[in-house]
């Protein structure tokens, strides 16, 4: 599955953009603050309908403007689709697959796959919780509608039953509709913490060779999955905390409070690792994506790389260049030292300046 083409208008600093890609190794280089990482953006949200920074639709659209328009052209099986995707400030944003207009943004997840990568992401393992959180729920929803589906009713359930937390201390006879909202909030966690757990041992079974590799065959990962309440216990817990959510008027238990843990011998590399070790695992996880979109979807995903290569080392720079070679990847740079010193071959080359993007050359290297 490739990307053909992406077209803009009035997204960030873009007022007009249509530019062709090519299914191989496609380069954005110039200064910073040109509109590179903008770009890349733009065709994550054409895919995902998200930002990757969590934007809100109406700081997508370029100043003095109400609405922006996405569209994309992709090549998925052989098939060519068009995606179109209206942004607009007060309302929310219009998709249309093929022409034909789609009812929730979800639809769109899992027709095209696009994993990104940007330096804030090698800081994934030493973060906090819910960016490990985000990578599962990006990937699952992703690659698995039931999934999906279940994802978006339990964080519906979930935000009623915190509002209705904070009613009941004014409302008191609010209290007997909380056993509807807690069967519900059990329901469609349980179904989450199943999918995550396999989705675990899917993962740990794919990063731990990738990890071995990146890691010159010194070091041996584990993924865990780490659920805030044993499946088994959920129910229990979430009324045994009943009292304590009505204190502090909000839900303290569930899978919204999941995490991943990551081990190297023995050791817990979220908290004791050195940054090479959380730096590498990180990158170890976002190429086990790449394996598992292909084994899912039985497809390649989309690959934007934002940035990343200048904040790798040599060895691990030829690892991710290698793996990469045969999907269609979007990379993002300054300058193009690190693909000559590593002689790596670049099918489509382009300069960011300002706002526009110019094709230099069709192949280099």
């Amino acid at each position: 599955m490739y990307v053909e083409s992406i077209e803009l208008n009035n997204f960030r600093n873009y007022k007009s953009l249509n530019i062709s890609l090519d299914q191989g190794i496609n380069v954005f280089y110039g200064n910073n603050a040109q509109g590179k990482t903008n770009l890349l953006e733009a065709i994550y949200i054409g895919g995902t309908t998200r930002s990757h920074k969590g934007s809100k639709d109406k700081e997508l659209i370029r100043f003095g403007n109400d609405e922006s328009h996405i569209r994309m052209m992709v090549r998925k099986q052989n098939q060519q689709s068009k995606i179109d995707m209206h942004l607009k400030k007060n309302r929310a944003k219009g998709i249309a697959i093929n022409g034909t207009p789609i009812r929730r943004a979800s639809e769109l997840l899992g027709f095209v796959n696009m994993i990104f990568f940007s330096p804030e992401d090698l800081n994934m393992v030493k973060s906090g919780p819910s960016e490990r959180r985000k990578f599962m729920n990006m990937e699952l929803g992703q690659l698995d509608s039931y999934y999906l589906y279940h994802l978006v009713q339990y964080n519906r359930i979930l935000n009623q039953r915190n509002a209705l937390l904070k009613e009941i201390p004014y409302q008191g006879n609010l209290m007997d509709t909380l056993q509807v909202w807690d069967e519900q909030l059990i329901q469609y966690g349980s179904v989450l913490m199943k999918c995550r757990e396999q989705f675990a041992e899917t993962l740990n079974s794919i990063v731990s060779k990738l990890h071995f590799q990146l890691s010159g065959g010194r070091e041996h990962l584990e993924v865990f999955y780490e659920p805030d309440t044993p499946l088994e216990q959920f129910e229990e817990r979430i009324v045994k905390e009943r009292e304590r959510d009505l204190k502090f008027r909000t839900t303290t238990a569930g899978p919204h409070r999941d995490d991943l843990s990551f081990m190297i011998s023995g050791v817990d590399i979220r908290k004791f690792g050195s940054q090479g070790q959380q730096r590498t695992c990180a990158l170890s996880l976002k190429m086990a994506e790449i394996e598992m979109v292909r084994k899912a979807a039985h497809d390649t995903p989309v690959l934007l790389l934002d940035d990343v290569l200048s904040e790798l080392d040599s060895e691990r720079q030829n690892c991710l260049l290698d793996g990469i070679r045969d999907i269609q990847t979007l990379i993002t740079c300054t300058g193009l030292d690190e693909f000559i010193h590593h002689q790596f071959s670049i099918n489509k080359l382009f300069k960011v300046t300002s706002g526009t993007v110019k094709v230099m050359n069709d192949t280099i290297g």
